[in-house]
Parts: structure tokens; sequence; C-alpha cells
């Protein structure tokens, strides 16, 4: 993942899910991530995945949202999906969950960690 930008620095968001797609696209993995923020507890995190891609199932960091800006994705909480659609927002659960792209998706994940 690369370095966050400077906290005074605005974030194009088109600009990086593009770039992101296509590297996800380019990847043998099928996934990109950008570190968008990063700042004391909060983390933003920028995560691009190529359609049937997924994120294993890991544990819920103590608050967090997903936002889609792109695609379509499902998280998945104790064997069920979630099905979000671009322009969707949703809090994520505090339990142990997945994430499956459905299309070629662009998520933005904020994050609280201690």
């Amino acid at each position: 993942m690369a370095e966050p930008a400077p906290a005074t620095a605005p974030v194009d968001l088109v600009a990086l899910a593009d770039e992101h797609a296509a590297k996800a696209a380019a990847d043998p993995h099928g996934r990109s991530a950008h570190l968008l923020v990063h700042d004391s507890v909060l983390r933003q995190t920028m995560i691009a995945l190529t359609a049937g891609t997924s994120l294993d199932e890991h544990n819920a960091p103590l608050a967090a949202s997903l936002q889609v800006l792109r695609g379509r994705v499902s998280l998945t909480v104790s064997g069920r999906q979630i099905e979000l659609k671009a322009g969707q927002l949703r809090p994520i659960p505090q339990e142990r969950h997945g994430l499956l792209a459905h299309q070629d998706s662009v998520v933005l994940l904020t994050a609280v960690t201690t």
C-alpha cells in the first residue's frame, strides 16, 4: 500500500479509483489498495477488486464503514451476504466479515483502529 497523501492535499477520488481499478485488473490476485488517510486512529483505504475477487473473512476494527464508489459487492457477515452497489454506504458490523466483488468494484473503507 502506498503512503497516504499529506493531510492538506485534496484527493481526487475519481482519478484514484480509475488508477486502482486498472492496477487491480493487471494484478494476478485482482486487487489493489491505497491508504488515503492515516490520522491517529482513523484510516481510510481505497480498495479495488475485479469481478469474482474476494477478501477473506477477517476481524472487524473498533468501528468501520464501507462506501461503494463503483461496482457491486457483498459484505459477508455470519454466513449471510449484504449486497451494496455504487453510491451506497454501510457500517461494518463488529463481527468477522469478508468482501466479494460481483463486478469490477472500488470501495472506500473507513476504519477506527487502536
